[in-house]
């Protein structure tokens, strides 16, 4: 936890209630999210037990195993889910537009957005669709046509949401999180019903008060995927083995979800409360062209992914996972002055005013001829400045004016503009208060990788052409 937050977690158990993190909204919200909330059972990695799913508070449609250990009842609900999920992704994906450039490309009009309660919710939604997307439509053990799509979509979903800033599929734990702070440990955090305690406590109750209440199961059940072990000895249990009651069963898996489902919708409108930042559209825009591009790979009979990567495409992603952690840090800091206070207190940015500027400074550059404009600003600031000489800088009130450090002495700190000197980014004025900082929205420039074809013999050599197998469709339920 960084310096800022812990201090706002003392704030949040002084004053008992959660603190802002943040001044705007990080992540997308879509006007029609799809809320699916899931159940599995006890001991059981990917054995669905239960679910309810829906596009609006008042849409939640439950699906039912009546017994998880039964293959043939595991993969109807497979086929239920596949019939409310799928037809709300292909809706966004079949409609596309043609963006003009230096080289033309294929984006969505708009995208599908799932939230699961928890990181929990994430991981289950990953096992289903492992476990779907190879399943076979014809042959023993066919499934419905839909299933092995709804492998394919959850698959892409779940990939997608492990890049920063994506918001295609979001754990709103996760996402309530990173914009408020409570008193709460890491742990206690992944249980929504407390954290919303924090967030917005009931009339008269402090957030620690509310979130003691929120914690007993019997008033909030968990969140999910795992069911509660009180429930499931004194109520599951009886139910799984003895006589089938398929109307009890129902009722009180109902009886599990529907707290948990209304918690996420309260969640839904905490979150629309909060204005958007500005870096969100462009994030959006890149889960966009990412559907299209995946709503192609399908239409053209591409494979679906495999277990495992080869060792070029495991790095490519890593590299590309890098790239995108450091970029949305990067732009969240620059969209919002509360995260940039962050890395204030970290040493990574630092504020100040502006007491000099030296607009007609020239000089010539090493190995050139001629003299070139090169401004200095001298800023005074309080904050620790821990940069050294020459280091690249950028102010989040000119992104694309490019400075280096060239001395900070008590206090002082003097910067060399290099670029970005145009009408639209003129300098910083005396008596302005800037701040700057070594972040880039721009993310790192990625290494150079070989293609897979040249694989080095370290990393098994060129890796054979891939061709799914009984093992890609091997069932993971326990």
């Amino acid at each position: 936890m960084s310096l800022l937050r812990s201090f706002l977690a003392v704030r949040a158990v002084r004053d008992g209630r959660a603190q802002p993190a943040a001044t705007v909204r990080h992540a997308h919200l879509s006007a029609e999210p799809l809320v699916f909330v899931p159940l599995r059972m006890a001991g059981e990695s990917a054995a669905p037990l239960a679910a309810m799913v829906g596009a609006s508070r008042s849409d939640a449609r439950l699906l039912v195993v009546e017994n998880p250990r039964n293959r043939d009842q595991r993969f109807a609900f497979m086929a239920e889910l596949a019939e409310i999920i799928v037809p709300y992704i292909q809706k966004y994906a079949a409609q596309m537009e043609t963006v003009e450039g230096r080289s033309a490309y294929e984006r969505c009009l708009d995208a599908p957005q799932i939230l699961v309660p928890n990181p929990g919710g994430l991981a289950f939604t990953r096992l289903i669709g492992r476990s779907t997307r190879f399943r076979a439509t014809e042959g023993p053990h066919a499934v419905a046509p839909l299933v092995p799509l709804l492998g394919r979509w959850l698959t892409f979903l779940h990939e997608r949401s492990e890049f920063a800033g994506s918001a295609i599929l979001l754990a709103v734990t996760d996402l309530l999180a990173e914009h408020w702070v409570t008193g709460l440990s890491g742990a206690e955090a992944g249980n929504l019903a407390a954290q919303l305690a924090w967030i917005d406590p009931p009339g008269g109750l402090t957030g620690p008060q509310a979130a003691l209440l929120a914690e007993d199961p019997l008033r909030s059940p968990p969140a999910g995927p795992d069911t509660d072990p009180g429930f499931d000895t004194h109520v599951l249990k009886p139910l799984l083995d003895g006589p089938p009651v398929p109307a009890r069963l129902r009722e009180a898996l109902r009886g599990q979800l529907e707290p948990t489902w209304e918690l996420m919708w309260r969640a839904v409108e905490l979150l629309r409360a909060v204005p958007d930042a500005g870096g969100v559209a462009a994030r959006w825009e890149r889960d966009r062209t990412m559907l299209a591009r995946q709503h192609a790979w399908i239409a053209e009979g591409g494979l679906p992914p495999g277990r495992w990567d080869s060792a070029v495409a495991a790095a490519r992603r890593l590299a590309a996972l890098e790239g995108a952690q450091q970029s949305y840090e990067a732009g969240k800091a620059f969209d919002d002055p509360l995260v940039m206070a962050e890395h204030r207190a970290e040493g990574a940015a630092f504020a100040g005013l502006v007491t000099d500027v030296d607009a007609d400074r020239k000089i010539i550059p090493p190995g050139g001829k001629r003299a070139v404009a090169r401004p200095l600003v001298t800023v005074r600031t309080a904050d620790p400045v821990r940069f050294p000489p020459g280091r690249k800088l950028l102010s989040p009130a000119r992104p694309k004016q490019g400075t280096v450090l060239v001395s900070a002495t008590d206090g002082v700190v003097v910067l060399q503009v290099n670029s970005g000197m145009t009408k639209d980014a003129t300098l910083p004025a005396p008596g302005e208060t800037v701040c700057y900082t070594d972040l880039d929205p721009a993310g790192v420039r990625r290494p150079s990788l070989p293609d897979a074809a040249e694989t080095p013999w370290t990393h098994g050599g060129p890796p054979a052409e891939y061709v799914p197998t009984d093992e890609d469709a091997q069932e993971a339920w326990s």
